[in-house]
């Protein structure tokens, strides 16, 4: 199947094919045709699908068809994609400007952190297309920087994980100020009660689609485990990142104090390595992101959030330092490597704390990570052997 017989029209077909795209992935060809009829759409799609370009695409498409000659009138946009964090507004944008290169759309990234002045003074003429956290929209809006009324498109990009940083009061606020008469498209990792309900209040007589091949189920991503006290798991990731030869591996950890404590654990061995967590500043993050992608930095310490707007192409693994607390969020995790054909490697520092989060992941998988010891970090604390339909007991 071929871009074009999704209904995509040349102007994007030829983008898609200077970018090196030669077919569709299985969410886009879902995806596509629905937003392109106009109906409203959930649908839930892991990392790594090619979700960004399953609603961008089409997107472009339809707002060109609706009216070639229109024009914008100042603080005006046509459509709206929500985002939960800077990294993946900035991702977003840059796609869309990939994308509709041989269009005459306007798209922009607004978010918080940095000046808003630059940002008020792009909407002045009008934005086809605005990709925003829902703080500094909901910020402009308040400010009179833009208006709503010729709206016809809201897009919520990672639903899941917006309603996890509490942004739900920040989109209910936005939504009430929207025009009734619109397309709604809501994208998700996972459709949990609280994505359902959101989806309720939000979107009538939808379309729903899941993308169940994913990459956790692709043999493309070597898992394994490394059973470990806590108080050995900096050691033993110097021992790995050392004795393997990690030329690169993006390493996932619970809080921002921590991220910094393990930068400081890996200099004291003579390892580089940089942190990226919601405590550092916009253009801090944004160099750092830069330097990983480049090959600059090779290690990159970066709590769950922070993580969520970092998309390389060919990333070589990513290491689970601590394991999230839901299971849906390591699948994330290591979708971020193995990708676009590329083997990637998952690597997870499993100690007795964690059994509840790996008994949770592994039944999630539907199979058992595989685990490996290494002599010179002997277990005093045991990690019990797993089980894959563990209940765990309600909390007293």
């Amino acid at each position: 199947m071929s871009f074009s017989s999704l209904g995509l029209s040349k102007p994007i077909t030829s983008a898609l094919t200077d970018l090196g795209y030669s077919a569709p992935t299985a969410i886009q060809k879902q995806a596509i045709p629905v937003v392109l009829s106009g109906k409203d759409l959930i649908a839930a799609a892991q990392t790594g699908t090619g979700k960004t370009a399953s609603f961008v695409l089409p997107l472009l498409e339809r707002l060109g068809r609706l009216n070639d000659d229109h024009t914008l009138r100042g603080k005006r946009i046509r459509a709206l994609i929500l985002t939960p964090t800077r990294e993946l507004a900035v991702q977003v944008e840059a796609s869309i400007a990939k994308y509709s290169k041989n269009l005459k759309f306007t798209s922009m990234a607004m978010y918080g952190g940095v000046d808003s002045a630059p940002q008020k003074q792009a909407l002045i003429w009008g934005i086809d297309i605005l990709v925003a956290t829902p703080g500094r929209l909901l910020d402009m809006a308040h400010q009179r920087a833009l208006h709503f009324d010729e709206l016809k498109t809201l897009v919520l990009d990672e639903a899941d994980r917006m309603l996890d940083m509490g942004f739900i009061d920040d989109i209910n606020k936005i939504i009430e100020r929207l025009p009734k008469q619109r397309q709604n498209l809501l994208f998700s990792a996972t459709i949990s009660s609280d994505v359902r309900a959101l989806a309720r209040r939000t979107i009538n007589d939808a379309k729903e689609i899941s993308i169940s091949d994913n990459n956790l189920s692709k043999p493309k991503i070597d898992q394994w485990l490394a059973t470990v006290d806590k108080s050995n798991k900096s050691a033993l990731l110097s021992h790995l990142i050392k004795e393997q030869q990690w030329q690169q591996a993006l390493i996932f950890i619970e809080t921002k104090h921590g991220a910094a404590k393990l930068v400081s654990q890996l200099e004291k061995r003579g390892i580089k390595a940089e942190s990226i967590h919601g405590g550092r500043t916009q253009a801090i993050r944004e160099q750092i992101l830069s330097d990983f992608k480049s090959g600059k930095i090779t290690i990159l310490v970066s709590t769950g959030i922070a993580a969520r707007g970092i998309d390389i192409g060919e990333l070589a693994r990513v290491v689970n330092y601590d394991l999230p607390a839901q299971a849906d969020e390591y699948i994330h995790r290591i979708g971020r490597t193995g990708r676009a054909g590329a083997r990637g490697e998952a690597v997870s520092l499993v100690s007795k704390d964690n059994f509840r989060e790996l008994c949770a992941i592994e039944s999630r998988l539907g199979h058992i990570i595989v685990r490996k010891e290494f002599e010179d970090f002997p277990v005093k604390k045991a990690v019990p052997i797993s089980i894959l339909n563990y209940v765990p007991k309600r909390k007293q």
